[in-house]
């Protein structure tokens, strides 16, 4: 009796989303209606709400709770939700469970009934039943533009410079000049000797330009992180000056894994900073089968990425640490995959090490660090 009327006392609300129309799901525990709205239309959605009240005879100031699949849409739906006073969660789309005995049908109202059964199960004490995504505040949310802009803009670096070789690779030209590159256009010669057609050199040109404007705005977004964590005028900003505190972690990766992972997330273990990377083990063990799968990749796949990059680094720059005595005396001596599977290792015993050192101010083990900036930073 008591788990009915905690039931009651509870209006579920699942909703799909979708670029043209919103579908919601209302549920008391027992009963669903379902209701089509225009997307982002917030004066429909509370109507709605308030609707769904009234149809299941709920109270006026009944608890109300809903959930929405984290995607493009992002936080400021849950924001709007807080704000009208529901309890609302955002949930990683992929940890939701589905039938794999046959070829699963799907359109919105099947996800919508799954989501709000889920969710009643989440309600109900069962934790299990998917992961829900940590909301940043505006202010964190708004913090990641800037690293994200710039990582953006260098792999469209990348693709004018790819464009600019294969244009010259046309006729015969494997090599580019990029100082005085306009210059150079106008004088250097096809496999023949013969000067670049005028249609080649003019769109050559224009994508110079173009790899121009990209260049001035990499630099400039540059030049305003190392002003910020210059200033040291906010939290976040001091612990990306901590990090590079330590040799072979730098600017571009102190502000990656302060901003995406360190600076708003809160860890109670070391499990819980390497299932946030997507760097925790799966193992396969049924019966007298035991194997490793390798690594989750359900996390941050910046931080991850980055993270088995910046291992690289710690092994060169940092040969003294207890983490890289312990990589040479177990991976090293292998062969290439097996480096590549112990570097993954290191990548999240560092993370880890990392997370110690913001926290507790833990130095790892024989590693070097910058004196001057350690006592800059008051440590």
């Amino acid at each position: 009796m008591e788990a009915t009327t905690l039931r009651e006392a509870i209006l579920y609300l699942a909703i799909e989303l979708s670029n043209s129309k919103w579908k919601l799901f209302f549920s008391n525990g027992e009963k669903i209606r379902s209701k089509s709205i225009e997307a982002r239309d917030l004066e429909c959605l509370s109507q709605e709400i308030e609707s769904a009240k009234q149809r299941f005879k709920l109270a006026a100031d009944v608890s109300v709770v809903s959930c929405y699949e984290a995607g493009r849409d992002g936080f400021w739906i849950h924001r709007h939700l807080a704000a009208i006073g529901v309890n609302n969660l955002v949930v990683d789309a992929g940890s939701i469970e589905v039938d794999r005995r046959m070829r699963r049908a799907k359109t919105d109202r099947i996800d919508g009934k799954l989501l709000l059964r889920k969710l009643i199960s989440y309600c109900g004490g069962d934790e299990q039943v998917w992961s829900v995504v940590r909301v940043p505040s505006r202010e964190e949310e708004d913090a990641r533009r800037i690293h994200r802009e710039l990582e953006r803009l260098k792999k469209e670096r990348g693709g004018h410079r790819n464009r600019i070789r294969s244009l010259l690779v046309l006729h015969g030209i494997a090599m580019v000049s990029w100082r005085g590159f306009l210059q150079w256009v106008e004088q250097v010669g096809c496999f023949d000797g013969q000067q670049l057609p005028a249609e080649i050199r003019s769109e050559l040109s224009r994508e110079y330009e173009r790899l121009q404007m990209v260049e001035d705005q990499i630099n400039g977004i540059k030049k305003r992180q190392r002003e910020e964590v210059a200033a040291l005028s906010t939290e976040p900003m001091r612990k990306v000056a901590q990090l590079m505190m330590l040799n072979g972690i730098g600017e571009s990766s102190s502000w990656v894994f302060i901003m995406e992972m360190f600076g708003w997330r809160q860890f109670s273990n070391r499990g819980e900073v390497g299932a946030a990377s997507g760097l925790s083990p799966t193992p396969f063990a049924s019966g007298s089968l035991d194997r490793e799968q390798g690594i989750s990749k359900g996390g941050n796949r910046r931080v991850r990425s980055l993270a088995v990059e910046i291992a690289w680094c710690w092994i060169r720059y940092q040969p003294h640490s207890k983490l890289t005595r312990w990589f040479q005396q177990r991976y090293a001596g292998g062969g290439k995959r097996m480096r590549r599977v112990g570097i993954v290792a290191v990548a999240r015993r560092l993370l880890i090490d990392l997370w110690r050192f913001l926290e507790q101010g833990r130095i790892p083990e024989g590693a070097q660090y910058n004196s001057d900036l350690m006592k800059l930073m008051g440590n």
